[in-house]
């Protein structure tokens, strides 16, 4: 029980981690263009 719930919480987390990824990985690509 306990491993699967530690599970459903990592997948909450994923999404917002992802999310910020994908701001820095914008923010990368302008830095290089620069």
């Amino acid at each position: 029980m306990g491993k699967s719930q530690d599970a459903k919480k990592e997948v909450k987390k994923k999404p917002l981690k992802t999310a910020k990824e994908k701001k820095t990985e914008k923010q990368d690509k302008k830095k290089s263009y620069d």
